[in-house]
């Protein structure tokens, strides 16, 4: 294991540091005038898409009151077990990574990695530019005393893993969707994947035969975060079977997800749509513009799947109780277990005899 990533337990963290990335952090960066614009942005993007597809809101309001509850019961389940298998796989890559017990980190259970990771996907949702991941880091390392840059490395290896794997699920999805003849909003969905992995590709390339030319240009107080950043990436990737498993597990049950809904709604629709169609909403997710993709996502569920010939109102209602889901419930169980968190810890720092 590589050197870098081997260190002590670390000690108690200051109080200072202790309340970086509390839910202090996450309030004020709520009330931030470009979150508050990204918030506008996504409601602009809805009420243009109700106007501009002539989307009867009424009959969008019926087809959700109709809708067969225990399937959607089925897919909220189905959505809540990935991050299960998000919780096994990423300690799985922390292991990999050298952070463990074995090397003297206070390592949490997994109903804990569980925790952290549900409370970074609610900060997807309420700020914007995907800031959660930070937020996981920092709880991460409040938890165990593991460094900040080591544990960014296993999530840039963890979002590489879904990337690829995301992407060729998708593109094989649309092909059987779409009869090998795909419209051109979906080609350019799929353009869009092929410049991310591209990107990612040559990103990982230069880190990996230019990683002492990027270091001269690191800060030297800077040098050894940056060490095991490179460190933690690499270790993670080079183990890659167990993350491209369980992500390939994840995503089909996001389609299964969908397809639960779609069918809980009255539609008619195949898996492969339904797995194309959740596996694009979350490449869009993706996008910094709006937190987790809000109204992007919307928008982008709705025109694809009126082009299987679903009415307008149908497609709204999709969209709608998907994201209830998908991104609704995130804000509601986040903020409980948010609040929860933040009371535990006052409470662990809360001088004895207190």
């Amino acid at each position: 294991m590589d050197e870098a990533l081997r260190r002590p337990l670390a000690s108690p963290p200051s109080p200072e540091t202790e309340n970086s990335g509390e839910p202090g952090g996450i309030k004020s960066r709520l009330l931030r005038p470009q979150t508050l614009v990204s918030f506008g942005l996504a409601l602009a993007i809805v009420v243009f898409l109700v106007a501009r597809l002539n989307i009867n809101l009424h009959e969008v309001w019926v087809n959700i009151k109709n809708a067969n509850g225990w399937l959607l019961m089925l897919a909220f389940a189905i959505y809540y077990s990935t991050f299960v298998l998000r919780a096994i796989r990423w300690r799985g890559m922390l292991e990999s990574a050298g952070i463990n017990a074995a090397n003297g980190y206070n390592m949490p259970s997994l109903p804990r990695i569980f925790s952290i990771l549900l409370l970074s996907w609610f900060a997807n949702c309420i700020v914007p530019a995907k800031l959660g991941d930070g937020y996981r880091c920092d709880l991460f390392r409040r938890d165990t005393g593991a460094r900040f840059s080591a544990t960014l490395g296993t999530i840039l290896a963890e979002r590489l893993v879904d990337l690829v794997v995301l992407f060729t699920m998708m593109a094989s999805a649309g092909l059987f969707a779409f009869h090998g003849s795909m419209p051109s909003e979906v080609t350019n969905t799929l353009i869009a994947g092929i410049a991310l992995i591209c990107l990612g590709v040559v990103a990982l390339t230069v880190m990996m035969f230019g990683k002492d030319r990027i270091a001269r240009f690191v800060p030297h107080r800077f040098r050894e975060h940056y060490d095991h950043f490179h460190a933690a990436v690499f270790a993670c990737l080079r183990q890659p079977i167990m993350p491209l498993a369980i992500s390939v597990g994840i995503w089909a049950l996001d389609g299964c997800r969908l397809y639960f809904v779609i069918h809980a709604l009255g539609a008619n629709l195949s898996f492969s749509l339904a797995l194309f169609v959740a596996l694009m909403s979350a490449l869009l997710t993706t996008l910094p513009f709006t937190p987790a993709g809000l109204g992007v996502v919307e928008a982008a569920v709705i025109v694809v799947v009126k082009l299987v010939h679903v009415d307008p109102a149908m497609a709204g209602s999709i969209a709608v109780v998907d994201r209830l889901i998908g991104y609704w419930s995130l804000i509601a169980i986040g903020a409980l277990l948010y609040a929860w968190r933040l009371k535990t810890d006052l409470r662990a720092a809360r001088p004895a005899g207190n």
